[in-house]
């Protein structure tokens, strides 16, 4: 009998790392979403009086997860 053939090749993908910058992309897309809003807000004379606040206190605080993204995305990576 032959003995069995076990030696597991394991692929490893090169990491790019500027992928990690591909999270910073929910950015724009949050803020079009918001001019979307106003855009039909404008067009169909919506009330965003109640809105106002709280959507701008929820982009100070992305704009704190963003700076903190981009500081993650920019650093350096533990194997270099």
């Amino acid at each position: 009998m032959e003995p069995l053939d076990s030696d597991l090749q394991y692929v490893v993908y090169p990491s790019n790392p500027k992928s990690r910058f591909n999270w910073l992309y929910i950015m724009p897309a949050l803020g079009a979403i918001w001019l979307l809003y106003l855009m039909g807000a404008a067009t169909f004379q919506w009330s965003v009086s109640g809105v106002v606040d709280t959507v701008m206190g929820l982009f100070i605080v992305l704009f704190i997860v963003m700076a903190a993204l981009f500081l993650w995305a920019m650093a350096p990576k533990e194997n270099h």
